[in-house]
């Protein structure tokens, strides 16, 4: 079997990964600030073969480069609940990590509102409750740092191949969307919200210094289904070299 990748149709928001037939379940991943669908392109060969992988693919990066950047959650997750409410003869489960999972969570409670039952699960990654999330103070906001410092911010998470962006060629093309993401992070307020319906599972890097484990125990609070965390190995990008270990977790959660 050959795995192919393709944008889906004529959205551009959504990059199919190795789709195959017959599909019973659809993993739509959500990537963290600064990402991009390509992050995910080894986790088909991972998957069940009847789990087809799409990721959303956010603008200003990557194959939509040359996009304008959303710098909003509610316009993010509104018009990505849009993008994903017209497929609804699959189940979807959803998996975002750090920036990622807050994305996914606004984008799962507008879709249950719509069409309940699409989204049956809800993982979320590296990333606290939403209703942790924290207010910060204008000068300490990660998004108003110099690239220097942004670069570090990086280093700290363990970003993946962060060395590459001692090259200035490759800040210019990365940082931009960084420092958008963050922004739309950072200004990101939830409000008082009806709790989910559907299953959450969290995930944490036990050495990951960014995230309290009582801010991903609090996911707990967000829905009334089903709520279990598990731990992996590892920092901030612990599903990096702990893959396997994380689509073997994913698997089971996937399973008709």
């Amino acid at each position: 079997m050959t795995l192919s990748t393709a944008v889906l149709g004529s959205s551009r928001w959504i990059v199919a990964h190795g789709a195959r037939q017959p599909v019973r379940r659809r993993l739509v991943c959500f990537p963290h600030a600064g990402g991009g669908a390509s992050f995910f392109r080894e986790w088909p060969a991972l998957l069940p073969p009847t789990v087809e992988l799409w990721v959303i693919q956010y603008p200003g990066r990557e194959s939509r480069l040359r996009e304008p950047f959303v710098d909003t959650m509610s316009a993010l997750a509104g018009t990505i609940a849009g993008e994903l409410e017209p497929h609804r003869t699959v189940p979807l489960v959803f998996f975002g990590h750090s920036m990622g999972s807050s994305v996914a969570y606004e984008v799962a409670r507008r879709l249950e509102a719509r069409r309940p039952g699409l989204v049956r699960h809800l993982v979320v990654s590296g990333r606290m409750a939403p209703h942790r999330q924290p207010v910060i103070p204008t000068e300490k906001m990660t998004h108003r740092k110099d690239d220097d410092g942004l670069v570090a911010t990086l280093k700290r998470l363990g970003a993946h191949n962060v060395d590459l962006l001692e090259q200035q060629d490759v800040r210019s093309l990365i940082l931009p969307a960084v420092r958008n993401d963050y922004r739309l992070i950072e200004s990101y307020r939830p409000g008082p919200c009806r709790p989910l319906q559907m299953d959450v599972t969290a995930c944490l890097g036990v050495q990951d210094h960014a995230i309290d484990e009582d801010d991903m125990h609090a996911w707990a609070e967000v829905t009334r289904g089903r709520f279990r965390l598990h731990r992996f190995p590892g920092d901030h990008f612990y599903l990096v070299p702990h893959r396997a270990e994380v689509l073997a977790t994913l698997a089971d959660l996937l399973a008709p």
